[in-house]
Parts: C-alpha cells; sequence; structure tokens
C-alpha cells in the first residue's frame, strides 16, 4: 500500500468548497501568533498567555468554523471550549493501565488529538495519531500550532496503520471497533502493526451476557448508522484471540451518562440525552440496551516458530535423526 500517495491525495481535501473557508480561518489566526506560548496538560489542555483583540476574534472565529468540538476539553487563552465529551473522565480512568516511557505510541481514532496531548506527560518516544477526518485534523493543527509538540498526525484510518512507516509498541483504540463492518479483520490490523511484547488498549460498546453473541443493529444505535456489532464480553475476548492476542484483561465497565457525553454550545448536533428512550434511559431510542462500555487490555501472543516440513524418508534413520532434532529443539 502506497500511503504517500494516499497521504498526496487527502492533502487536497483543504481546496474543496466545504473545507476552503474553514482551512482559511485556521489559516489566519495561526498565522497571527508568532511567539511560542505556555501550556499546561491536565483534565483542561490549557494555552496560557495574552492575545490582542485581532488574534481574539481570528480564535474565535477559527474554532467556530471548526465546530462540532466532540473531544476535550480546551481553554485557549480566554476562550473555554466545552466539548460534547468529558474526555478528561475517560482518560483518567484507564490512566492507572498503562506506561508510555520511551514507547512508540499510536492512538487510532484520535479526533482531535486530546488524548495525544494528554499522553505528552507520560515521556513516549514518539506518538501518531490515526484520524481519516479532515475537520478533526485541523482541530489538531489549531491546538498544535500552539503547542508546537512533536506528535504526528495521519489522515489515516485502522486499516492503514499495519502498513505504516514502523510498528508500534503500544496502540491505543478508543471507541471504533463498533464502527467496523468487520471487527476481527481489524484488531488483526492492530497485531501486525504491533512490535514484538506490544499492547493494545481499546474500548467498545458492549451488551450483558455470558454468551459468546454480539447486538447486531438494523439501521442505527442510539442514532448512530455506522454501528455494526455490539458484542457481549466472552464474544469480544474470542475476537482478540482469533486476532493473536493474549493476557486479555478487562479493565473497567461503565455507563455513559449526561455527565460525560452532552450537548454544549460548540456541538451544533445531537448528544446522549437525544438517543435515549426519553421513558426509560436504560434503552436507546431504537429499544437497544443503552450504551455501555467495556475497556480491555491485551498483549500480542508471542509468534511460534515455524517448524520444518517433516518430508517422508525412505531411511528409517535419516527420519529418525530428523525427529530427534525437532524434539530437542522443542518444535513439536
Amino acid at each position: 500500500m502506497d500511503l504517500n500517495a494516499l497521504r498526496e491525495e487527502r492533502s487536497k481535501c483543504f481546496t474543496w468548497k466545504n473545507i476552503e473557508p474553514k482551512y482559511k480561518a485556521l489559516t489566519k489566526f495561526i498565522k497571527s501568533v508568532e511567539s511560542d506560548v505556555e501550556y499546561e496538560l491536565g483534565d483542561t489542555v490549557k494555552i496560557k498567555g495574552e492575545l490582542n483583540e485581532t488574534q481574539k476574534e481570528l480564535l474565535v472565529d477559527a474554532c467556530k468554523h471548526l465546530m462540532p468540538w466532540r473531544k476535550g476539553p480546551f481553554e485557549l487563552f480566554d476562550l473555554f471550549i466545552d466539548t460534547e465529551w468529558k474526555s478528561n473522565i475517560k482518560y483518567n480512568l484507564i490512566r492507572p493501565y498503562f506506561d508510555l516511557k520511551n514507547k512508540i505510541v499510536a492512538d487510532v481514532g484520535c479526533n482531535n488529538g486530546y488524548y495525544l496531548f494528554r499522553m505528552l506527560e507520560d515521556d513516549p518516544k514518539k506518538i501518531v495519531g490515526f484520524d481519516p477526518s479532515i475537520l478533526y485534523s485541523m482541530q489538531f493543527d489549531l491546538i498544535n500550532s500552539l503547542i508546537k509538540s512533536k506528535i504526528k498526525y495521519e489522515m489515516l484510518g485502522v486499516e492503514h496503520i499495519e502498513h505504516y512507516d514502523h510498528k508500534f509498541d503500544f496502540i491505543f483504540m478508543l471507541g471504533v471497533l463498533y464502527h467496523r463492518p468487520d471487527p476481527v479483520g481489524c484488531l488483526k490490523s492492530l497485531a501486525k502493526a504491533l512490535n514484538k511484547n506490544g499492547e493494545i488498549l481499546i474500548d467498545t460498546f458492549m451488551i450483558d451476557g455470558e454468551e459468546e453473541v454480539a447486538l447486531t443493529p438494523k439501521k442505527t444505535y442510539s442514532k448512530i448508522p455506522n454501528i455494526y456489532f455490539v458484542p457481549t464480553i466472552p464474544a469480544l475476548k474470542n475476537w482478540l484471540d482469533r486476532a493473536g492476542f493474549t493476557d486479555i484483561e478487562v479493565l473497567e465497565i461503565t455507563k455513559t451518562d449526561i455527565n460525560e457525553q452532552r450537548k454544549t454550545q460548540w456541538v451544533d448536533t445531537e448528544s446522549l440525552e437525544h438517543f435515549l428512550d426519553p421513558n426509560d434511559e436504560t434503552k436507546t431510542v431504537e429499544g437497544y440496551p443503552a450504551p455501555k462500555r467495556v475497556y480491555i487490555k491485551a498483549k500480542l501472543k508471542p509468534k511460534k516458530p515455524r517448524r520444518p516440513v517433516l518430508m517422508e524418508s525412505s531411511n528409517p534413520v535419516k527420519r529418525a535423526r530428523k525427529e530427534a532434532l525437532y524434539k530437542k529443539a522443542d518444535l513439536k
């Protein structure tokens, strides 16, 4: 797969009729801030400093052009972007379960990079974010133009990660698996993208149950059209095992609520309160179980040595010697 050709093709999107005004607003603001600024990483990613009136107007204009803001929150100088998701809740939930120091890290479906910026606190060797969204890449560019991190943002999807320029020690894939029509194939792509002893941490929608089954929504799930499979935990473990993972560990199970996901002034679409049955919050508007998430960490299975094919031999002595060698090498 020629990723450079794909990158070049996707870079043309900034000239699209519906994207160009957003890109111009973004570029005007970035060019207006020439000096370095301070930043603070935490529940809210904060950019500190002073802007003149013109710069403030350009910032507000750029941020409004780049709506909706899904992941955050961010505080850009005096402008607070109250994003749809309080992403700090998810990040603080999973934070005790990983160590990224000196590791090569990927975040698949990274949105605008909120988690990428938070990961800087852990001193990884390298961070790469994958997300094909033009809008989210521009949101990232706005924030990173101020932070000036070495995070690399790729407008690529999970299907490209196994063909990437290098492999990874740790891969996050948060809220992506249920969007894939082939979940086992998706997980296999992650496995192929990992270094030896590599790990993944994923979260996905789940349904309760001990059977190895998955809900397959007819049209939408919580009004989301591209939700294909919502598994039980046993089914999800089977997917991971088939994809090449071991040491599968359930970290947390959570129910999404309106404290974590809700409509704000920075979101011009519906949110969780519109996705649930108004008379029964345990169900979606379609009548399915309300969104519940499971967080799982797993390791790449060690590769087994390939046993050479033992050819039939008319010489029983030679055959016996070969069998003894294979046994000694513990290849049986």
